[in-house]
C-alpha cells in the first residue's frame, strides 16, 4: 500500500540503529545524508498524537523507551535531552535570555498527550494499558490544575526539579491535550 511505502521511507530516512531512536533532522541545511541525532521530542509524533503509527512495533517501543528515560518529566517532556549540547536546566531571566532555552531543554506540557498516547500504543493499546497510563502519568497534571493558572494548565515550564511552571500559566493547547488524553486516549 501506499502508507507501508511511506512507512518504510519515513524508517529508512529517519532510524538511526546505532542510536536507537530517530533523527531529529535530516538532510539538514539541505546536504544529503547530513543527519542531526540531537535527542528532541518531535520522534514521538510517529508512535503517539497522529492516527497512524510510522513505525515497526519493535521501533516505537523502543523510542517510547528512550523518550520516556530522557525527556519525561512529571508535567511534560523536555525540549532537549538532558547533556545535549545548549541543553539548560531552567527557563529564566531577560527575554533575550528566556527565548534562547525555548527549545533547549525546556518542558512543553502539551507534549504530554501524544506521549501518553505512544506509550499506550505500545503497551497493547488496551484497558489494561489505558488504565496504568492514567495512574502514572495524569496525577501530576491534575495536581498542576491547582497551581500556577487555577484550573488551566502552564505552557512550558523548567527542565529540571521542581520544574517550575513558566510561559503563558494559561495555555489552550496545554489543556486541550489534558482534555483529549482523559476523553480520548484513556476514556
Amino acid at each position: 500500500t501506499v502508507f507501508e511505502k511511506g512507512r518504510a521511507a519515513f524508517e529508512n530516512k529517519f532510524w538511526n540503529e546505532h542510536a536507537g531512536y530517530l533523527a531529529d533532522v535530516i538532510d539538514c541545511d539541505h546536504q544529503p545524508g547530513v543527519v542531526d541525532l540531537t535527542f528532541r521530542p518531535n520522534q514521538i509524533f510517529a508512535v503517539g498524537g497522529l492516527p497512524l503509527t510510522l513505525l515497526s512495533k519493535e521501533k516505537a517501543r523502543r523510542v517510547v523507551d528512550t523518550v520516556e528515560m530522557l525527556l519525561l518529566t512529571p508535567l511534560g517532556l523536555r525540549s532537549l535531552a538532558p547533556g545535549e549540547g545548549g541543553y539548560a536546566q531552567h527557563y529564566e531571566g531577560d527575554s533575550r535570555a528566556r527565548d534562547s532555552v525555548y527549545h533547549q531543554g525546556t518542558v512543553w506540557l502539551w507534549l504530554i498527550g501524544p506521549f501518553v498516547e505512544a506509550w499506550v500504543r505500545v503497551h497493547g493499546g488496551n484497558a489494561d494499558a489505558r488504565k496504568k497510563a492514567r495512574a502514572r502519568f495524569l496525577p501530576s497534571l491534575h495536581e498542576h490544575l491547582n497551581h500556577a493558572g487555577f484550573g488551566h494548565v502552564s505552557e512550558i515550564c523548567d527542565a529540571e526539579a521542581p520544574h517550575t511552571p513558566r510561559g503563558c500559566p494559561f495555555q489552550a493547547w496545554s489543556l486541550g491535550e489534558l482534555l483529549r488524553l482523559e476523553r480520548s486516549v484513556l476514556g
